[in-house]
């Protein structure tokens, strides 16, 4: 760190509860990895600090203690842990590289590069195995917030943008949706846990789909620059807002609210936006798709400019301090905290600017990272190595438990079944990690 920034090799914000989203981000490194908080504008919380090995997955539960880690020198093992304690609860080793990792109070699932695990996270039970999937090198998927309509989201194809919905409460294939030409890049589910956002490696158009039915509800024009590569979409706690970040300096914020009255126009101009109006349905008989399509994409409502570009990075919308901020996490080890003001729209003022290596000062916005100056990460590297060498039968995750940690556990896990490819859970009396019991998990403010 001598250049005076932090490579993160992962980091993710909390996840949404019912009523609020979280504010907590989680980020691994190659020495560990720390979890943060952000109570308020001025304020990035540490929490939690881990040093011990080099980190490529780490996501937290809520703004509980529960954190699921994966470390790249064990790429295929997930370690579930109760960071407040200081426990390892139990682990899961897989036949190949654990990609993804994503939970909510309900469900773990763990995505491999052809085939998804469901765990009862109560229990870590696996509950079902999605096996024979498209490859999916990046490890793309998307689990819904809310446990009531708790649908899991992977692509249904590596060569077209096909989006698979599944249900991971009842165990079953929900609906296909078509929902680009090329494959996916990024895709969110809303915190309602009814739509998807989906966007391409094109990078241009960003749609928003109703999961039950598959209808498309929005169409958003994120640019016109091609090449783009979608780094993360991310839905506001009411699903009234969708933010997008991508490998270039500019983030969007689209509105996804069309209840609102439109406000009548004077007479001259009503008829002139009629007529207009008119003249544009009229020539769609004319004109090629790709061209009235574009009459009909939505544009962003506000947007923001980083000080970096070419790095990936997340982004999400939040309440903080009563204002909705928009909160950007970069892989160089800065998290940016914008203000939103969705009345007047346009570029959002940056509030402040904190580190993510564990110094607790705020800084001033890094100098802007040029394109050429990006390097491929070990972990892309491993990654890819770990993929090629480990394309074999996939035969179910072999399990291990932590029985120093006997009040978190009152039974125990068998090994996985080499012929049946199932772990068995036996003696199961109660939900094994109590995840409504504030003595077992307490929230972390």
């Amino acid at each position: 760190m001598s250049n005076g920034t932090l490579e993160l090799k992962y980091f993710s914000f909390g996840t949404a509860g019912k009523k609020v989203l979280s504010r907590s981000l989680a980020v691994g490194t190659k020495t560990g990895y720390r979890l943060y908080s952000l109570s308020s504008v001025d304020n990035l919380d540490q929490i939690y600090e881990n040093e011990s090995e080099d980190i490529c997955i780490v996501e937290r539960l809520f703004s509980s203690s529960l954190v699921a880690v994966v470390s790249l020198s064990s790429p295929r093992k997930l370690r579930v842990c109760h960071f407040k304690k200081g426990n390892e609860i139990c682990n899961y080793s897989y036949s190949n590289t654990i990609l993804g990792v994503k939970l909510n109070r309900a469900r773990l699932v763990v995505c491999l590069e052809e085939s998804l695990y469901i765990h009862n996270i109560h229990d870590m039970k696996v509950l079902h195995t999605i096996r024979d999937t498209p490859p999916n090198p990046a490890g793309l998927c998307c689990l819904s917030t809310n446990s009531d309509l708790c649908y899991l989201a992977y692509p249904g194809s590596s060569t077209t943008g096909e989006v698979q919905i599944f249900d991971a409460i009842n165990l079953q294939s929900v609906s296909m949706i078509s929902a680009h030409e090329s494959p996916l890049a990024a895709m969110a589910i809303s915190h309602q846990g009814n739509r998807i956002a989906t966007a391409s490696e094109r990078g241009t158009v960003i749609r928003v789909f109703n999961i039950s039915d598959g209808a498309k509800l929005y169409e958003f024009r994120r640019g016109v620059k091609r090449c783009v590569s979608i780094c993360s979409l991310a839905f506001s706690i009411d699903g009234l807002y969708l933010c997008s970040s991508s490998n270039t300096e500019t983030v969007h914020v689209f509105k996804l609210d069309d209840t609102k009255e439109i406000p009548q126009m004077p007479d001259e101009q009503q008829s002139w936006m009629s007529f207009l109006s008119k003249a544009v349905t009229a020539s769609a008989n004319y004109l090629p798709t790709q061209v009235t399509d574009v009459f009909n994409q939505g544009r962003a409502v506000a947007s923001i400019h980083l000080p970096f570009q070419g790095l990936k990075n997340i982004c999400t919308i939040v309440m903080v301090d009563k204002v909705l901020r928009l909160l950007v996490a970069s892989s160089h080890g800065y998290l940016y905290v914008y203000n939103l003001d969705m009345e007047e729209g346009g570029e959002c003022t940056l509030w402040r600017t904190h580190r993510l290596d564990g110094q607790l000062d705020v800084v001033d916005s890094p100098k802007p990272i040029k394109l050429k100056e990006v390097n491929t990460t070990k972990l892309d590297k491993t990654t890819k190595t770990e993929s090629t060498i480990n394309k074999k039968l996939d035969t179910g995750p072999a399990v291990d438990t932590n029985h120093m940690t006997e009040d978190c556990l009152d039974y125990t896990l068998s090994v996985a079944n080499a012929e049946n490819h199932v772990d068995s859970l036996t003696d199961v009396s109660e939900d094994r990690f109590n995840l409504n019991d504030d003595s077992e998990f307490p929230p972390v403010i």
